[in-house]
């Protein structure tokens, strides 16, 4: 397995890794669009998420990475013995962090008839595609802009459901495709479709640095990585294990972290100064403010919470306003001082 570039190693970009670990604290937040310049390091950090998340417990043989202590699974899980109640056999693995080419075909991303099988042994079987092996998991897509419109909309109904249903060739599969959705891309080669955009949770934006000791050290990084990839991820080992332990004991805090019916009333109050559709900006808001509390052990959250998701769970959601050439970052930041003070 290639060594890959360590996550605390990463110089600045700090909205960007704050994102996806709040996004690995919390999948119910939706995934995380991480657009701007090229080369910044954005799919460097989601690829360093693999090697900074914890192993999970899966169910032993499981094509798609059930959780064994789960109330209800998949068909393969329920063969194992499951609805009778046996014991199921569980083992650690690697959190997926999958790739989505933009080349891919659907059978490939959903699943398909397996061939092999069908030419060989005569049966009709299943063959999982990418959503399967990234249930439970990490589904990334490099240049998510560029995407082919049929993979949007499926991308679309499966992130909504958190299910993939596959009727094709006689075959009627139904499948947990539950995972957070990573998007990159660099906005001067197209935007993203309206529907594409609003499903992700947070949006970041990540520009080339500007300052010159700044870009020194980013190189300077990169350079010792790769003239010895396993020397300096040992030298940055504790910094991501720190990370780590960090991200493991802010998913078990989540659950207790008190969201007050005052920063109910500050979310919803900011949304309505910046004209939101939906209340989807109202649940990321709090989901993230939430997640963001827990990671830093906080028992409720706050003000300074719901100040500093704002940004990355609301800029996105913005419609344009003719009236107002101000960018979406900024239109955020100046209601959020308006609401909350300087």
């Amino acid at each position: 397995m290639a060594v890959q570039f360590p996550f605390s190693a990463i110089v600045g970009q700090d909205e960007m890794k704050l994102a996806i670990l709040l996004a690995a604290v919390d999948w119910r937040i939706g995934g995380v669009l991480v657009f701007g310049d090229r080369g910044t390091g954005k799919s460097t950090a989601v690829r360093a998420l693999a090697a900074l998340l914890p192993k999970m417990r899966v169910v032993a043989g499981c094509p798609y990475g059930c959780d064994p202590a789960a109330a209800s699974g998949c068909e393969a899980c329920e063969a194992q013995g499951r609805a009778a109640g046996a014991a199921r056999k569980s083992v650690l693995v690697p959190v997926p962090v999958v790739d989505l080419p933009l080349g891919a075909t659907e059978d490939r991303v959903v699943g398909a008839l397996d061939l092999e099988r069908a030419l060989s042994q005569g049966v009709k079987a299943f063959e999982p595609g990418l959503l399967a092996r990234a249930n439970r998991g990490f589904l990334y897509v490099d240049e998510v802009n560029l995407l082919e419109d049929h993979l949007v909309d499926l991308l679309i109904d499966v992130a909504a459901s958190g299910e993939n249903v596959v009727e094709r060739e006689g075959l009627s599969v139904r499948h947990p495709a539950r995972f957070v959705l990573v998007g990159s891309g660099n906005p001067e080669e197209g935007e993203l479709r309206p529907q594409l955009l609003d499903r992700f949770g947070l949006s970041v934006e990540v520009r080339t640095p500007e300052a010159l000791a700044e870009r020194v050290e980013v190189v300077r990084r990169r350079d010792a990585f790769e003239r010895d990839p396993h020397a300096f991820t040992e030298r940055w080992k504790k910094e991501d294990e720190r990370t780590r332990r960090r991200l493991v004991a802010g998913r078990s805090r989540l659950d207790g972290v008190r969201v007050p019916d005052a920063m109910l009333e500050r979310a919803a109050q900011l949304c309505m100064a910046l004209g939101t559709d939906g209340l989807r900006g109202e649940l990321t808001l709090i989901r993230a403010a939430r997640a963001l509390a827990a990671l830093q052990g906080d028992a409720e959250v706050a003000d300074a919470h719901l100040k500093r998701v704002a940004p990355p769970a609301l800029r996105h959601r913005l419609r344009r306003n003719p009236l107002d050439d101000a960018g979406s970052s900024v239109r955020v930041d100046r209601a959020v001082a308006e609401l909350f003070g300087p």
